[in-house]
């Protein structure tokens, strides 16, 4: 039987900044996206009630590559709780603390966050440098300049 394929690996420097943080981990082999940890508890109020959670860790992203906050599914389907400027952008050169900011859609009931709580994931994806050079005109495309709601519901 074959191996199961493995996307290739990058290094990323980590620093714990609280002895009691989580590293990010891979809940299961090919996962995307690494699971943040809560360092701190926080009550999120029902109707929106937000806040910044600390994760007690740093990184050292390698030039060439970012890292994306998104959002736990369960947490959304289940207590309606997502993550705000999603995705949140990690950039390689950032050496603060990674932090989430959370925000509780549920109209009626609170969400407790605790620490050690799975709060977000992180993806370290790969990126190019756009060189932005000004056009009179662009090629035309299939789509055009239709926007929002333009391929229908």
């Amino acid at each position: 039987m074959d191996e199961p394929r493995r996307a290739p690996g990058v290094d990323v420097p980590l620093r714990v900044l609280d002895p009691g943080a989580a590293q990010p981990r891979y809940a299961r082999a090919g996962d995307a996206g690494a699971d943040l940890v809560a360092r701190e508890s926080v009550q999120l109020a029902p109707r929106g009630g937000r806040a910044v959670v600390p994760t007690g860790i740093a990184l050292a992203l390698p030039e060439g590559y970012a890292g994306l906050v998104v959002p736990r599914s369960g947490l959304a389907a289940e207590h309606g709780v997502t993550c705000l400027n999603a995705p949140g952008l990690v950039d390689s050169g950032y050496r603060g603390e990674i932090r989430v900011i959370l925000a509780n859609t549920d109209p009626d009931d609170p969400y407790e966050v605790r620490v050690g709580d799975r709060i977000a994931q992180l993806l370290v994806v790969p990126f190019a440098v756009a060189a932005f050079t000004i056009a009179t005109e662009l090629p035309a495309s299939e789509r055009g300049e239709g926007g929002f709601g333009h391929s229908g519901r």
